[in-house]
């Protein structure tokens, strides 16, 4: 008889500063605009689809070359994007990239950016 194959730890739903396994140093740190941003993406001027695929496309590249910290700029404006980048980065295989995501701080956009601390590649 086969064996069942194993259900997989389910990856709860990022919500902003909500900060499950990290450390609450580092998650305030992230808060406050404290660590060193190693990327940023700048979403003016993006339609819905080629700012889905730029943010894909860029946290791939930053997680693959090893960058930890990254900012994701929105914009304010009519909300359609700010609205959006929260439901893409829980998308697969977003999700499995991400610790942690917490509002901006006022120096680095507010409440039109975004900060990402991305997992550690192993």
């Amino acid at each position: 008889m086969p064996v069942p194959a194993r259900p997989q730890k389910q990856t709860p739903p990022l919500k902003l500063g909500s900060a499950p396994g990290v450390d609450r140093r580092t998650a305030e740190r992230l808060r406050r605009g404290q660590m060193p941003i190693d990327a940023r993406l700048d979403l003016h001027g993006h339609t819905r689809d080629s700012a889905h695929r730029a943010l894909s496309g860029f946290l791939a590249a930053a997680w693959d070359t090893g960058r930890r910290t990254v900012l994701i700029v929105t914009g304010k404006g009519q909300g359609i994007l700010r609205d959006a980048v929260p439901r893409w980065l829980n998308e697969h295989p977003n999700r499995g990239r991400i610790l942690l995501v917490a509002q901006a701080q006022p120096k680095d956009g507010g409440g039109g950016a975004l900060y990402v601390l991305l997992r550690r590649r192993r």
